[in-house]
Formats: C-alpha cells, structure tokens, sequence
C-alpha cells in the first residue's frame, strides 16, 4: 500500500535522472533499464497497463548502486549480482561493506561539492 503513495517515475524518466541517455540523440537508455530488470531481483518497477514501467525512490536508489558497482567499480554483472545479494557469504561481507562505503562517501562527496558551490555562489 505505501508503494501507491509514493511518488513514481516512468522509465524514461528515470533513464534521464540516471544519466543514461544516447549520446548522439539524446534518449533515454530504457533498454538498458529493462534489461538490468532480468538480471537484478532487486529492481521491482510498477508494472501499470500497456506494461508501463513505474520507479519508486528506492528502486532509482537500487539502480545508482547497480551503475556505481559497473561503471565506477568496473565490476561485470555477475559481480555487481553477487554483491547486491543480500545473501553473502560472511567471508565477502568485509569486502561488500567496503564497497558500499565507497559507494555513499561518492554520493556525500558529490553533494557536498553541490552545496559548496552554492554557498560561493551566495558569498560571491
């Protein structure tokens, strides 16, 4: 029930929040979207009619995760299957938990350098 209250974007939408545009044309990647769909159990889009793709926060959240751990971590889809799992083995745990770490300093860094521009922008 919380899921309809939240707010949801279309695949396209989503394509160009993420950055994942043609770089000739400028369209959304959807394909890319759908196709990670087959491969992560992570990623639940609302399915509506005419099977439109609708995501909710968390999945766009699931998804900077899954383009930090490919493109960022240059690990291929299987690694980046393996490390989405929440199923870990407790040997890789360390090295999991690290790379999520990563993962939220890029997110931080970035923002901060976001909020740091603004306040020069305001001083300046």
């Amino acid at each position: 029930m919380a899921r309809n209250k939240e707010k949801l974007l279309s695949i396209s939408q989503v394509a160009t929040i993420l950055g994942m545009l043609n770089k000739k044309n400028r369209k959304p990647l959807t394909h890319t979207l759908r196709f990670w769909e087959t491969k992560f159990k992570q990623i639940k889009p609302t399915i509506l009619s005419g099977n439109r793709r609708y995501y909710s926060v968390k999945d766009i959240e699931v998804l900077k995760m899954i383009i930090f751990l490919l493109k960022d971590q240059c690990l291929t889809i299987n690694g980046a299957k393996k490390i989405m799992d929440v199923r870990v083995k407790k040997l890789d745990d360390l090295k999991v938990s690290s790379i999520k770490t990563e993962y939220y300093k890029q997110i931080i860094k970035k923002k901060s350098k976001s909020i740091l521009n603004r306040i020069k922008k305001l001083n300046g």
